[in-house]
């Protein structure tokens, strides 16, 4: 029998068509039912406990495999640490952009824990629904990598190229230009997917549009397939804004504003956040002969994943 328990349970007949449990759920009683069929007489419990003699525990997923990296995925983090270097050696900015996790705005449960009295644990919904008239919060990050300061536009639409864009504008209005009037250009790091694609046209189009208005040469270096996890915003912002808001319901727009703009590090890091109202359709149709007025120059390395957006000449 334990012969027979084993051979269900071993990892390796997962490849095994033959294997009676290969489609269903391994359970102590679906084991047992299995066994039983076999000619055993054993029940569910007797299961559970020669599998723990047998040294096995319940696992759960863990997510350790990246996939199939690029096979330029190193000289890609170079080429971005070089630019990067140039830029705030020169004293231009530098910014990491991405859209933190959505979250859902009303009484239900933030995952952590805070200090209250005993007892009196905060009471929040049992249920995790989207409450129509409130909705979710998107949270566009720009995070300054040169010094260490964060912008957050809070919006409550849709997360397109649009919204990122406009995060990006209102980070410069408040933040970026009162600190760098004489900026010769602007540095993005991005990952590749998200509103922030270099292959959603919406996205190049509005970035000649915000270059115009900055009449600056706006420069884009995204990370490789499968690599978002290294860019800067991740760990030196979103990670202490969702330490800071742990176990606090984030019962309004306003609440994650401030719970935003309150996020502090030891190491000097600032944050400020701002609620968008606008509305930002998704779906929308970019013409090609607007796609091509974008001036556009990739590098010569790859420049699918980098390159600069010049403001027209006329504008």
């Amino acid at each position: 029998m334990l012969r027979d328990l084993e051979h269900l349970v071993e990892p390796t007949t997962r490849g095994d068509p033959e294997s009676p449990l290969r489609w269903t759920c391994k359970s102590v009683r679906q084991l047992a039912t299995e066994l039983q069929r076999q000619g055993h007489r054993v029940s569910h419990q007797l299961v559970s406990e020669l599998l723990q003699e047998l040294g096995y525990s319940l696992q759960a997923n863990r997510k350790t495999i990246e996939g199939a990296s690029h096979p330029d995925r190193n000289a890609q983090f170079e080429y971005i640490n070089r630019q990067v270097r140039a830029c705030v050696r020169l004293g231009d900015p530098v910014i990491s952009i991405d859209t933190k996790k959505k979250e859902l705005v009303g009484q239900f449960k933030n995952g952590g824990r805070e200090h209250r009295p005993a007892g009196d644990p905060e009471r929040v919904l049992v249920h995790d629904f989207v409450v129509p008239e409130v909705g979710r919060a998107i949270p566009y990050g720009v995070y300054d990598v040169g010094r260490n300061l964060g912008w957050v536009s809070v919006g409550i639409d849709h997360d397109t190229a649009s919204f990122a864009v406009e995060s990006i504008r209102r980070w410069w209005q408040h933040m970026g230009q009162p600190r760098d009037p004489r900026a010769a250009r602007l540095l993005v790091t991005a990952d590749g997917g998200g509103s922030n694609s270099p292959r959603i046209r919406l996205w190049r189009v509005e970035l000649q549009r915000l270059a115009d208005e900055l009449r600056l040469p706006i420069t884009v270096c995204h990370f490789p397939p499968g690599t978002s996890t290294w860019n800067k915003i991740e760990h030196r912002l979103f990670s202490f804004i969702s330490m800071n808001w742990r176990g606090k319901p984030l019962l309004s727009y306003q609440v994650i504003v401030s719970l935003i703009a309150a996020t502090t590090t030891q190491a000097g890091l600032r944050v400020e956040a701002a609620l968008g109202r606008n509305t930002y359709p998704a779906g929308v149709k970019v013409p090609d002969a607007e796609v091509q007025r974008v001036p556009l120059k990739p590098a010569r390395f790859h420049g699918e994943w980098n390159y600069t957006v010049a403001p027209h000449e006329h504008s």
